[in-house]
């Protein structure tokens, strides 16, 4: 799971002729910072996918990509991320082939606020590719989303058909406040070559008696020694 949202906007020229898109951007709202996904770095300025003109014709569509991340001081705070809905406005401006400007500036658009539950799971780091049969190291991050409760935390690793983890399973984790998290560093290995699932996690809550199940939770491509090599 991660913090990120990726917006898409599909813009069509519903017009009888060509016009020049001069801007189209993307207006974060105040707890996110906005990336451009249909920039490339061309010598170290950005420049857009669709040339440096960016004429549309008739009846033609154009797609544009944005990435949002919280900004560091909301990342860090789960129970605030997770109520937000809103994430910014669009800014279009145009100019059709006679010269005449345009401009459209949608309210705020809205996305699905994440159902992370009571516990979030997430990896912060995990190789994109590892040894058959070799171990590899996982940092895994766990959030308390509540706002009200400790938790206090068991970690129990249960192997699949591919997947196996290493160390000691039933282990204390200790408490966990509301909207703090804890970081936790795991070995695994994968008996299976392929886009193998990572899966096999639980984490009873002693307090409540209620367990939470974690399972691909990611992906990692798991090839021969020698094919690494």
């Amino acid at each position: 799971q991660t913090d990120e949202v990726f917006l898409e906007a599909q813009i069509q020229n519903i017009t009888t002729s060509p016009m020049f898109m001069e801007k189209v951007s993307l207006e974060p709202s105040i707890m996110y910072n906005v990336a451009e996904l249909t920039t490339v770095d061309n010598t170290g300025e950005r420049a857009s996918t669709f040339g440096s003109r960016t004429y549309l014709q008739p009846m033609d569509t154009h797609q544009y990509l944005s990435c949002l991340k919280p900004k560091q001081e909301f990342a860090e705070k789960a129970g605030v991320i997770k109520g937000v809905t809103v994430i910014g406005k669009l800014d279009i401006i145009w100019k059709t082939n006679l010269g005449k400007g345009g401009r459209l500036q949608t309210s705020q658009l809205q996305r699905m606020a994440p159902d992370y539950g009571d516990v979030r799971l997430s990896l912060e780091m995990i190789p994109d590719t590892v040894n058959l049969e070799q171990p590899f190291d996982v940092t895994c991050k766990m959030t308390n989303c509540s706002s009200e409760r400790t938790m206090d935390l068991v970690l129990e690793m249960c192997n699949t058909s591919s997947i196996h983890w290493c160390g000691v399973s039933g282990r204390q984790l200790g408490k966990l406040h509301p909207s703090s998290s804890l970081h936790l560093a795991l070995t695994l290995l994968s008996s299976v070559q392929g886009l193998q699932n990572v899966s096999g996690l639980r984490l009873p809550d002693t307090f409540l008696k209620r367990t939470y199940e974690y399972d691909d939770i990611a992906q990692v491509c798991v090839v021969s020694s020698q094919v690494k090599k």
